[in-house]
């Protein structure tokens, strides 16, 4: 037996970390959320290049598609190949079938002398490489590309750059797409942001906040387990909840799973209804989705309490704008196997660079 639903819509990706699962262990322990950012991903960020980052847009989205993600909220970063790469990423997932909104998440971490920073003055001045990541979203935004403006974080940029993403985004019509409080190395991001968010921006963790913000909250459950940040208690929240999954992949009925027994953790009232409507208010953003049809190999996938207990559920069929790009469980516009091979060339240059 099987069930269709609309298509699932992943509120917040890093599709570069495609490349990253097998990746060498790091030379240097990571102890501490910020020893993770230094040792592990800032490299990365630094290494990408546009070959990398098209061919693991391309593997993130047919896996994402594969498993029924039909819709993907990208926020991307890559100081050594900034320039086009938003327009590399909306290639791939093009190719794929899968609809993706994007931005390049600006920075001054990196100083113009090309020091990197693990925190950085609100009061510093807006550092080259932050400017060239806002001309990169404006250049993307005006040439019709779908996206946000992106932020790193808070702790990493000068309030000069928030003040210029704020406006930029304001210029587009768009929202920010940025991560608050993550870690309570960014716990002053609150404040911080407090007079410039609204209510088209994307608030990605908020593990630490400390006040109420205008925008979405973005829940990213399994991130915050794994780099070991803490429980966000979305429910604490009046905003609209979002579920993402920070780059591990884009499988929504999975990360859906694991928010729910998180939260039957923290509140054994809770119910997996609550969830499901986190999930399904990524349609806010990409209303396409509900017109997408995902088949499943399980005949109650459309119920909260049988999906969150249902472990093997699968998308075995995708319609997209009335194309089938998913059949039988493969996709119809690529060879699956021809991108895992050029994912895993990509990836071992990314190996070889890190190391």
């Amino acid at each position: 037996m099987s069930f269709t639903t609309n298509g699932l819509v992943c509120a917040h990706h890093h599709l570069y970390s495609t490349l990253v699962r097998g990746m060498p262990a790091p030379k240097n322990r990571s102890k501490t959320f910020l020893d993770i950012l230094n040792n592990i991903w800032w490299r990365i960020d630094a290494a990408l290049d546009n070959e990398m980052i098209y061919w693991s847009a391309m593997l993130g989205a047919t896996e994402a598609l594969m498993s029924g993600t039909t819709c993907i909220i990208d926020h991307h970063e890559s100081p050594n190949c900034i320039e086009g790469s938003l327009t590399t990423i909306a290639d791939a997932c093009k190719v794929v079938g899968v609809r993706v909104n994007t931005c390049y998440g600006v920075t001054d971490r990196w100083d113009d002398d090309g020091q990197l920073h693990s925190k950085v003055s609100p009061l510093s001045k807006t550092t080259e490489a932050a400017q060239r990541g806002l001309a990169e979203c404006d250049r993307y935004l005006s040439a019709g590309g779908s996206g946000m403006i992106g932020v790193h974080a808070a702790f990493t940029c000068a309030d000069e750059t928030l003040i210029a993403a704020a406006e930029l985004a304001q210029k587009h019509s768009v929202g920010v797409h940025i991560h608050v409080a993550e870690s309570t190395d960014d716990a002053q991001s609150g404040a911080r942001i407090e007079s410039l968010a609204q209510d088209n921006w994307l608030l990605i963790h908020a593990v630490h906040l400390d006040r109420k913000l205008k925008g979405r909250i973005v829940h990213n459950v399994r991130s915050n387990m794994n780099n070991s940040v803490g429980y966000a208690k979305p429910t604490q929240w009046s905003n609209k909840i979002l579920l993402g999954t920070d780059g591990i992949g884009a499988d929504m009925i999975e990360e859906a799973r694991i928010a729910y027994a998180r939260l039957r953790e923290f509140d054994v009232t809770a119910e997996p209804s609550t969830v499901w409507r986190w999930l399904d208010n990524g349609h806010d953003l990409f209303t396409e989705a509900k017109d997408d049809v995902v088949t499943f190999n399980y005949d109650f996938a459309d119920s909260p309490w049988h999906a969150a207990f249902t472990t093997n559920m699968t998308a075995i069929d995708v319609e997209i704008n009335g194309e089938h790009v998913l059949v039988d469980g493969l996709p119809t516009r690529v060879d699956i196997l021809e991108v895992r091979a050029k994912a895993h060339e990509q990836a071992l240059r990314l190996y070889e660079r890190l190391s």
